[in-house]
């Protein structure tokens, strides 16, 4: 499943409390990037071939919002989608209690304030 991750630093806005409204978007050979502060988007300006490269096989895990290389990650398959979790069997058993919840959260779809709550967050998103 299509979650947002800066392409620059690798983060997981859903997990930054970033929302779609205050994300920076950026198009580059005609795909949409999201980020989550000008200068993750003047890093990836600079450089996007290697950016790319370094983030392309991050998958976050749908309870925890960690961010993972694809290969650490445990598949769980849900109405034909696919779901990548952290390896903690916590995140799966916590997945099964609430799906829609967690797909939805993961999709940009609900109120989540993230981990740094009502703050700024780490970064300045305009």
């Amino acid at each position: 499943m299509e979650t947002p991750i800066c392409p620059s630093c690798g983060c997981s806005l859903v997990r930054l409390g970033i929302t779609q409204e205050k994300a920076i978007s950026f198009f580059y050979q005609e795909k949409r990037y999201w980020f989550c502060c000008d200068g993750c988007l003047e890093l990836f300006k600079n450089n996007p071939e290697q950016c790319l490269n370094e983030t392309s096989d991050l998958v976050v895990c749908p309870v925890c919002l960690a961010e993972k290389p694809i290969k650490a990650t445990v598949e769980l398959i849900v109405n034909k989608t696919v779901f990548n979790f952290c390896r903690c069997p916590y995140c799966l058993d916590v997945f099964k209690q609430d799906q829609e919840y967690y797909i939805k959260r993961l999709a940009w779809q609900t109120d989540y304030k993230g981990i740094f709550g009502e703050q700024e967050g780490c970064c300045k998103p305009n």
